[in-house]
């Protein structure tokens, strides 16, 4: 799992003209809340900079997060994060604290493998990917960096679906939580033109 090291300062100054100031001097407005029922939502502020380089790593996105705010330390995961509609600029982010002891939800990609040794891909078939990211639910010890889908069974003309996917001990895939009416196709594989 990626280790992402954020470094937060302690906000007092609240509301828009306050977030417009801060976002002015290079810096993002963001909250952190949840986990422990006894911590209280906190106002933070990130270098804007930094954030934008780390969101470069995708990784960064289904990663569980170090949060240094104060000499402390918190575990976070990225619950919302809105982006400036024309710049690269970061405009808010929000951070739930991750517990041992809670499940969380969060998006992780999905790593489709071995496609070249099935009999679809030996055939010269093609993959088309329809879902390439889902979303998962587990404790944070149990969090994938993504879930790999072996394809090396294929046939052409197959569709591969959610319930396809071969889960690691302790991680559920929300969607199929919620009935099996859920399981949509995410690849399926097809003869090239003309062959």
């Amino acid at each position: 799992m990626s280790n992402f090291v954020l470094n937060a300062q302690p906000r007092t100054d609240e509301g828009k003209g306050a977030s417009r100031r801060l976002r002015h001097s290079g810096y993002v407005p963001a909250v952190v809340y949840g986990g422990d029922k006894r911590k209280k939502p906190v106002s933070i502020s990130l270098e804007n900079r930094v954030l934008v380089k780390q969101t470069e790593d995708s990784s960064f996105f289904s990663s569980i997060l170090t949060l240094e705010l104060d000499g402390k330390e918190e575990k976070v995961i990225i619950k919302d994060l809105q982006r400036h509609p024309a710049k690269s600029s970061i405009m808010h982010i929000d951070f739930l604290r991750v517990t041992k002891s809670q499940p969380i939800e969060i998006i992780v990609p999905l790593s489709f493998v071995n496609f070249n040794a099935s009999p679809a891909g030996k055939a010269s078939g093609k993959l088309d990917i329809q879902q390439n990211t889902t979303k998962i639910r587990c404790l944070a010890d149990k969090l994938p960096e993504a879930l790999e889908v072996d394809m090396s069974a294929v046939e052409m003309g197959q569709v591969t679906h959610l319930s396809d996917i071969v889960l690691p001990e302790g991680v559920e895939i929300v969607q199929l939580r919620r009935g099996s009416d859920r399981d949509q196709g995410i690849a399926q594989t097809y003869s090239p033109r003309g062959a």
